[in-house]
């Protein structure tokens, strides 16, 4: 998959493609039925498939007292982007002169000028250009559109925001099944209080470098992905009451190498809670909590 972050540079030989548009943070289930629809039609009609996405939520710029916090990584949506057969992804920038673009002019200079479409996918409940000017029905007008209807499990209509009340519940599992995925946590191992490695279970601690919506405190089952492999984790979210009040989010890798990590990004893959986040009398009765977190989350993977 080709990937371009602006349109500037964006000078395409093909005469025509596929076009489909879309916020898609987390990449969900709704969204990926939107996307493989597009990449279908334009495989069945030997045309590229062009995927137009934001570098952040348009709330941040129209509403920031409002943005929600983003459920994945740019680098992770892309990623599926490209599993799921997308030709080439147009990264935009969100920013005050986009918000302020009309429907008509973005339809002219991107969509055709750039994208050379001959049509477009979207979501039922996507729109774009000032005041959300670029409903389906305004486009139907210019493009041969087609719009996908709610992607329900269930019942259950899946979306972004579902997404995010079921990880901040610590319903990671709910969370899960709309995803078609476990929830995954990117970040950059950096040195800690040290006190998991002096009560023999050391952890990575993480830190993140955007807003990602964080589930409920708790003890949850999961997995890492390092430069080292993939291991399964007991991951610790939330104050460390034992320590200090800071929030934090660590993972102890059951049967690692021992390889040094500071530095280094890794990726936790958050599967199910275990239990609430609590306070220890001593050291030594959380030290025999961790023993049984850990012994807890082998039996669960």
């Amino acid at each position: 998959m080709h990937v371009h972050f602006g349109v500037d540079l964006l000078e395409p030989e093909w005469r025509e493609s596929v076009v489909c548009i879309g916020t898609f943070d987390g990449v969900h289930l709704g969204h990926q039925e939107v996307i493989r629809h597009a990449v279908s039609r334009a495989r069945a009609e030997g045309l590229p498939c062009v995927l137009t996405t934001f570098d952040r939520h348009p709330a941040a710029i129209l509403a920031p007292e409002r943005c929600p916090p983003t459920i994945a990584s740019l680098q992770s949506n892309l990623g599926h982007f490209e599993k799921l057969g997308v030709s080439v992804a147009v990264v935009l920038t969100f920013d005050r002169a986009l918000s302020q673009t009309s429907a008509k002019e973005f339809f002219e200079h991107v969509i055709k000028l750039k994208f050379h479409a001959r049509a477009i996918v979207l979501g039922h409940d996507f729109a774009f250009g000032k005041n959300r000017q670029g409903t389906p029905a305004w486009l139907r007008e210019h493009i041969e559109t087609e719009v996908l209807p709610p992607f329900e499990i269930g019942g259950v209509r899946v979306s972004s925001s579902a997404i995010r009340r079921a990880v901040q519940d610590g319903r990671v599992e709910d969370a899960a099944a709309l995803l078609g995925r476990p929830f995954e946590i990117p970040g950059i191992v950096v040195a800690g209080h040290r006190l998991g490695r002096e009560l023999g279970y050391p952890t990575a601690n993480l830190a993140r470098s955007f807003n990602q919506v964080t589930p409920a405190d708790g003890v949850y089952a999961g997995e890492c992905e390092t430069a080292f492999g993939r291991f399964s984790a007991a991951i610790s979210i939330g104050v460390r009451p034992n320590i200090d009040a800071l929030r934090t989010i660590e993972a102890f890798l059951i049967d690692y190498p021992g390889n040094e990590l500071y530095g280094t990004a890794v990726r936790l893959f958050v599967d199910n809670r275990i239990r609430e986040q609590r306070l220890f009398p001593t050291l030594e009765e959380l030290k025999h909590q961790m023993a049984l977190d850990v012994a807890q989350v082998s039996r669960s993977l």
